[in-house]
């Protein structure tokens, strides 16, 4: 036998004022990209007609977006930034995975001193000097080596993982064990497998960080052929001179506003992460909810 509980008048007036409060700050939170992509397909005459604010155009015209790819800088600057993301996700989860797995065991020699240095360089670093003095001693600078190695592992993200390897059942690893598998196939074969919402997770939050990330191109890259889409996004909207900073001839754009162009080089620059996100939200909830740190 069920029962229904039912909600008092005060319970429904509370309910109306969180989803209210939550509505509102959805549209506040939507309301900015959906602007940036207005502007962005919106004709010129259309954008000084109404002053520079458009809800929605009347007419839509995609060129801001032929100005954007008739140039190399904004195709180069995505793929060196799709590289990066690829490969530097890559790296993170195999070095966080082979650095989790030991650290999950309590029987490992050593394993309190590792950890309590792994928290240490979460609160303390050496600052940024020090951190660019060694990257330009290991010959990094102007690779996209120089985007990836230094942030190589997240601290944070590896304390998730070994403790969503330590809900793992105890007896799936030993079965593997008897079985003959040495520790690295029993990662490699049992326990990767069954870790795939962590997995995607953790490569979520590292995809996004790569993508987003433009303060390792400032500091450790001069050559602009190797400049993420965020440095060269940068660029674009501090510079007075959108023409000079894609490399075409003024006369290219004169039809289009200055911020019409930036708004599209946003739009470019931030849709890639929301197509991929939906993909892997399904496993972002189910891999944080199991991964927590215990206390």
């Amino acid at each position: 036998m069920s029962y229904v509980l039912k909600k008092t008048k005060a319970d429904r007036a509370v309910d109306t004022v969180l989803y209210s409060g939550l509505a509102l700050f959805g549209l506040a939170t939507l309301f900015p990209l959906y602007y940036v992509m207005v502007m962005s397909v919106t004709p010129i005459a259309e954008v000084l007609r109404n002053g520079g604010f458009v809800l929605w155009p009347d007419r839509i015209t995609l060129d801001a977006y032929r100005y954007i790819f008739a140039s190399d800088r904004i195709p180069d600057a995505l793929s060196i930034t799709v590289t990066v993301t690829l490969l530097g996700t890559l790296c993170n989860l195999v070095i966080t995975s082979l650095l989790a797995y030991p650290l999950s065991k309590k029987y490992l020699p050593g394993r309190n001193a590792v950890l309590v240095s792994i928290v240490f360089t979460m609160l303390f670093s050496g600052g940024l000097i020090p951190l660019y003095l060694v990257v330009s001693a290991t010959g990094l600078l102007n690779t996209i080596w120089a985007l990836i190695i230094p942030g190589l592992v997240s601290s944070f993200n590896m304390l998730i993982m070994k403790s969503y390897f330590e809900n793992l059942p105890a007896e799936v690893e030993e079965a593997a064990k008897v079985d003959g598998c040495s520790d690295l196939q029993t990662l490699l074969r049992i326990v990767l497998p069954l870790s795939m919402p962590i997995v995607a997770t953790l490569g979520l939050f590292y995809g996004v960080n790569h993508w987003n990330a433009y303060f390792g191109g400032i500091m450790y890259l001069t050559d602009k052929s190797l400049m993420p889409i965020q440095v060269v996004l940068r660029s674009m909207i501090l510079t007075p001179s959108v023409s000079q900073e894609l490399g075409l001839n003024v006369q290219d754009l004169q039809q289009l506003p200055p911020e019409t162009i930036k708004m599209a080089a946003v739009v470019v620059a931030t849709l890639p992460i929301l197509i991929v996100y939906p993909f892997l939200q399904k496993y972002f909830v189910k891999g944080m909810l199991l991964g927590s740190i215990k206390g």
